[in-house]
């Protein structure tokens, strides 16, 4: 009881009167610049790579150096935040975001390109941090499901719309227009930021140690050679190159070091020990677990239509648009939900609703239609929406204020992990599968995939390929344009049933972490997280 009517004081400390919902419009329109960057970046690649006289592989560094920088700053924000002031600090990152956003716009050459993105990354690093810890100390414990709801509108809807927005002003205008598309809406999200945010009384008060070198440098190590192995890994064999083992040896010692300082150090940039929280633990695994299903799929679904339908990157992004649209519809619903019940109902409900979706792209073919799959996707937005809110009232529900902002950090670090680990899990699977799929068709028996007689059945397939070519090539030269054509077609069914693979295991996934869910402590609905002050 006390705790709850001590709630209020803190929560005015915070708003200094503003009305709370102008200060979630303001830190969400933050984030979702930021996280639709990252989506909207991915769709221009090959137009950057053209432009910039770079390759395909090359290209992937403007990904890869604004995640590693993006990643580095997520844990370390609270430090900066309680050194510099958390509205100083959070202004200064919007400015370094947008300011970058013009240069790599404007970019001449790859080089400059990369140090702008990582430049990018790092202001944009400690946007969801400083945000979510923002935004639950704004409210009173009985409305933050519905300040995370509005929060989760840009983490999950900017993903979903980024690639249609990038394809869009791609194909329209230019690349560089995914990046000028952050100047109006971060000079917007600093003039609300400077107006209606204000620092609590903890953090002006707050007595911040000297700046943990030792743990920073480790968290650099670790991140970056995970990063860069997991985005280069599978283009190398992974463990068949040398620079690769070496990478993860160094990443492990990195790791472990940085892991051990965090844990026993008094004054580390990170206190680890907010995990002996048991809710906080079980919403970190959580989180990371959403990261790999939720990143995968927005990766891999896009693809299926773009690798094996030939769709252009603005109608893949277009026909996928019905998972934001989805999202859109269950916030307010999760909203209002969250604060009558009990979180880990709502949870299992969006995992297991992620899950049955996900298992019905299982059934995916090559004669799906741009508005087959329209209503699973439509549903899995809208199971999304029962992930994110519920998962972070149940993580945060047993801290006290002044722990959100170090614990957010942390949490927000292992969705951006887990969205990494699982991207490069997908796509080695797709590389994998598909040659083993391969593998399965040309020694399968007669009748396979490819119709009557198969391949198997004395090159039946073959002879009807050359037969419907031979006027294009005549009789002398069909033997090559139609092994070929039988190969192309061998391709896409083994990779359409890679990706049938992939799905299928994403839904067991999500249908572990239903179980999960259940070794949380209850938190109940409207009440002020534990030992609150």
């Amino acid at each position: 009881m006390a705790a709850a009517a001590s709630a209020q004081p803190d929560t005015q400390a915070v708003t200094k009167g503003v009305n709370p919902w102008l200060i979630a419009a303001s830190v969400m329109l933050a984030t979702f610049m930021e996280v639709l960057d990252t989506a909207i970046a991915s769709v221009a690649l090959p137009y950057i790579a053209g432009s910039l006289s770079a390759t395909n592989d090359e290209a992937t560094w403007v990904l890869t150096s604004y995640l590693v920088a993006n990643a580095i700053i997520l844990p370390a924000s609270n430090w900066f935040s309680l050194r510099f002031g958390r509205k100083r600090f959070l202004m200064t990152c919007v400015a370094i975001f947008t300011v970058a956003s013009f240069f790599c716009g404007a970019a001449p050459t790859l080089g400059l390109m990369l140090l702008a993105r990582v430049v990018q990354g790092a202001g944009g690093g400690a946007l969801q941090p400083l945000s979510q810890s923002i935004l639950l100390e704004s409210f009173p414990p009985a409305k933050r499901g519905a300040a995370m709801a509005v929060f989760a509108f840009g983490v999950v809807v900017a993903p979903v719309l980024g690639p249609t927005l990038g394809g869009y002003l791609t194909d329209t205008y230019s690349w560089r227009y995914a990046f000028y598309i952050n100047i109006p809406i971060g000079i917007l999200a600093l003039y609300m930021i400077n107006r209606f945010i204000h620092d609590p009384p903890y953090i002006k008060n707050a007595k911040v140690a000297a700046f943990d070198n030792i743990g920073f440098g480790t968290l650099i190590v670790w991140v970056g050679c995970l990063q860069v192995v997991l985005d280069k890994g599978q283009e190398v064999d992974w463990f068949g190159a040398i620079w690769v083992r070496w990478a993860v040896l160094a990443m492990v010692i990195a790791f472990v070091w940085f892991v051990w300082r965090s844990w026993h150090c008094k004054y580390a940039l990170v206190d680890l020990k907010v995990l002996k929280d048991r809710n906080f633990l079980l919403g970190s695994i959580l989180i990371f677990m959403f990261g790999i299903g939720i990143y995968s799929t927005v990766t891999v679904l896009p693809l299926f239509y773009q690798e094996l339908l030939g769709y252009t990157a603005f109608t893949a992004g277009l026909v996928v648009a019905p998972r934001g649209l989805g999202a859109i519809c269950g916030m307010p619903v999760i909203g209002y939900l969250s604060n009558k019940i009990d979180p880990r109902y709502l949870l299992t409900f969006g995992f297991f609703t992620f899950g049955l979706t996900t298992l019905y792209f299982g059934s995916i073919t090559l004669g799906v239609s741009p508005t087959t799959l329209f209503l699973p996707i439509l549903i899995t937005g809208f199971g999304l929406s029962f992930v994110f809110v519920p998962i972070s009232t149940a993580a945060y529900g047993t801290l006290r204020n002044d722990q959100i902002g170090n614990a957010s950090g942390i949490f927000n670090l292992m969705r951006n992990v887990g969205g990494s680990i699982g991207i490069s899990i997908a796509t080695t699977m797709l590389t994998r599968r598909a040659d083993v799929h391969q593998n399965e068709i040309l020694s399968s028996s007669p009748g396979g995939v490819f119709g009557q007689g198969g391949v198997g059945n004395g090159g039946t397939f073959l002879q009807g390929t050359q037969q419907a070519l031979t006027g294009y090539y005549g009789h002398a030269n069909v033997t090559a344009p139609a092994q070929l054509s039988l190969y192309q077609q061998l391709q896409r069914q083994a990779s359409s049933w890679a990706f049938v693979d992939v799905f299928r295991w994403l839904s067991l996934l999500c249908f572990f972490c239903v179980i999960i869910v259940w070794f949380f402590k209850k938190v109940k609905p409207g009440k002020a997280p534990a030992g609150a002050h």
